[in-house]
């Protein structure tokens, strides 16, 4: 028996780090939001790695925040350790990566979702969708509890049909022990959606107090840190190191000498698991040449004892756990707080999703974060941001926001997915993305800003900052244009610099271009009359010494824009096409692609199939026209 819960605009089911930002970007767009979520003590938890960013990762967080999204804002709230990684290399792989207090990061969220207007967060099960006239109009909890809404986000991340797997020991059950969701699995097959099994894993949690941090190596935060949000501006936060260490002879050996008990290895699990971070045991086998890997340790928060041992993901034995932590050196006495393990569990397959992350066999269903075959906490928010924004678009009968490649990662990352799939859990890597040299970490304000005010999550008074700070960097651009210096003024400075001198009188422009000369010898000669902040000032010299090649990239996109403006119907019949190669006409008719420029990234679409597809689109569009 059904009851009546309530009518909604939208519904978003689950409230990991996908939920939450699909949840918070549809309230502010002022659409009536229902969070539902299987344990509200579970809100943007943290069940494996205690940290924000990392390459590409920590660029999409930038985008997210640019958007008007919550998790860099959050984490700026709650690090206990910020650093800047790759800075001896250029700014395209400069990557933020915060340690943070994963307790404090739950619960900082969820203060921030149970303040949100417009915004209802409920604990409950949900078990299946309702289905009207061919759409998704709500959701009915395991009460029996019916709550409608004119669109839903699933964002269920580990939880469907999620299994546990340390050695033989198997059980249902999502991350960190809590409750599965089977029946909802259950029923999106019934609906028709093909779903696949992967699999990710976590390593084990010891006690600090049993480490003997002098046989390791400290790894320090940054000491003027920089900040995910671009509306932090300082933090008093406190911050505490994180330790290097490596496994030894004797760990490859524990591991070797028990393959036979491994999981992955003995046919318990079935599930495909992520690539990019691989678990120990399958890091030796396949890696059996290298005599030692690294183990960081990781604290958890400034109030627990339990750290992470980041590089040790295992679903080995509890036994085996143990000994191969012991053989690590600083942990010869070390005590297990929490096991390792492997969760398998349901995913969609991601080209049953619109680039609006709309599901094509249910209208009004959307799906975001890990239920997509994506891994890690960045990701997740990405797609539940893009996913609650448009679900809040469709219910206020305004187009899909689709952010293209060369726009941002949360481009990449969505069309990767919904494009070309994925065969294992997906993760986001600054080699995906052809145009990384516009896709840096320091200008993804530059980049997104407009969009997210234009949608209504950007505030007016941070959308006025922002035009300043793009204001200032053009106009200080163009004085340094401007301003030109004689060999007499400039060539100690160069000469101290290990620079070349000049023979003729020169703009200040041409001089900051050389590898050598910083914005900050610029200003010693000629101190700029605006008010620059450091981030300004890092804008202003990336923008000048990077010229020619984000031009030439630039030019690049332009032409590619062209192929993504040439839109492709949706009632376009791929089967009446003469010509198209048997394996394109398949693919199309899977992906039905909204542009050309899509098209031509499915797998097994030729250009010779485009150049077919687009003399059919041309003679399609004059009929269309001729008959309107």
């Amino acid at each position: 028996m059904s009851y009546a819960g309530g009518i909604y605009d939208v519904i978003v089911v689950g409230a990991g780090h996908a939920g939450c930002e699909a949840a918070l970007a549809s309230a502010r767009m002022g659409c009536d939001t229902l969070m539902v979520t299987i344990n509200l003590d579970m809100v943007a938890f943290m069940p494996c790695n205690p940290s924000i960013g990392g390459p590409a990762k920590g660029h999409v967080v930038r985008e997210v925040d640019a958007l008007g999204g919550e998790m860099g804002r959050n984490i700026d709230k709650t690090f206990i350790q910020m650093r800047m990684l790759n800075t001896g290399k250029g700014p395209a792989v400069h990557a933020l990566r915060a340690q943070a207090d994963k307790f404090l990061y739950q619960q900082s969220m969820k203060e921030t979702l149970e303040k949100q207007e417009k915004l209802t967060v409920r604990q409950g099960m949900v078990d299946r969708l309702l289905v009207e006239d061919g759409a998704c109009v709500g959701i009915v909890t395991q009460t029996g509890t019916e709550y409608r809404a004119k669109t839903v986000v699933l964002t269920t991340g580990t939880y469907l049909r999620g299994k546990i797997i340390m050695g033989e020991l198997t059980y249902e059950s999502g991350p960190n022990n809590q409750q599965p969701s089977v029946k909802l699995a259950e029923n999106l097959r019934e609906l028709g959606f093909d779903l696949v099994r992967f699999k990710t894993g976590t390593p084990p949690r010891v006690h600090k107090d049993t480490i003997d941090f002098s046989k390791t190596e400290i790894q320090p935060g940054d000491e003027k840190p920089k900040f995910f949000s671009y509306e932090t501006k300082s933090s008093d936060n406190e911050q505490l190191p994180c330790w290097l260490t490596y496994t030894s002879a004797e760990t490859h050996k524990i591991i070797n000498d028990n393959l036979h008990r491994a999981p992955m290895f003995s046919g318990i699990i079935e599930g495909t698991g992520p690539r990019y971070c691989p678990s120990i045991e399958d890091k030796i086998t396949r890696f059996a040449d290298k005599e030692k890997h690294q183990i960081f340790l990781e604290p958890e928060g400034k109030n627990t004892k339990e750290y992470y041992v980041q590089g040790l993901s295992t679903s080995m034995p509890e036994d085996v756990q143990i000994a191969a932590l012991r053989s690590i050196p600083g942990m010869e006495n070390v005590e297990m707080m929490r096991n390792g393990y492997a969760i398998e569990y349901d995913a969609i397959i991601a080209t049953q999703l619109w680039p609006s992350l709309e599901t094509k066999r249910l209208p009004g269903l959307f799906t975001a974060g890990q239920i997509n075959g994506t891994s890690g906490y960045e990701e997740a928010a990405a797609q539940g941001i893009m996913a609650g924004i448009n679900a809040a678009r469709k219910v206020q009968g305004k187009e899909a926001i689709i952010l293209s490649r060369s726009q941002g990662y949360i481009g990449v990352l969505i069309d990767d997915l919904v494009t070309k799939g994925t065969n294992e859990p997906y993760r986001l890597l600054t080699s995906r993305a052809e145009y990384r040299l516009l896709l840096r970490h320091d200008n993804a304000d530059l980049r997104l800003t407009e969009i997210g005010h234009e949608i209504g999550l950007i505030t007016e008074e941070r959308y006025a900052k922002f035009l300043l700070k793009k204001s200032l960097v053009e106009q200080e651009i163009e004085r340094l244009k401007a301003a030109k210096v004689k060999p007499v003024q400039v060539n100690s400075m160069l000469e101290a610099a290990g620079s070349a001198p000049i023979q003729d009188g020169t703009n200040l422009l041409t001089i900051l271009r050389r590898p050598e000369i910083t914005f900050a010898m610029i200003e010693s000669l000629s101190p700029s009359p605006f008010e620059l902040d450091e981030e300004m000032k890092e804008q202003v010299e990336i923008q000048i010494k990077y010229a020619g090649y984000i031009e030439k990239q630039l030019g690049h996109v332009e032409r590619l824009q062209k192929m993504e403006k040439k839109r492709i119907p949706k009632d376009i019949v791929y089967d009446d096409i003469h010509g198209l190669a048997m394996e394109a006409r398949q693919k199309l008719n899977k992906i039905r692609p909204i542009s050309i420029g899509q098209a031509s990234r499915i797998a097994g679409v030729t250009p010779a199939d485009i150049s077919i597809l687009l003399v059919y689109l041309e003679h399609y569009n004059r009929v269309t026209a001729a008959k309107g």
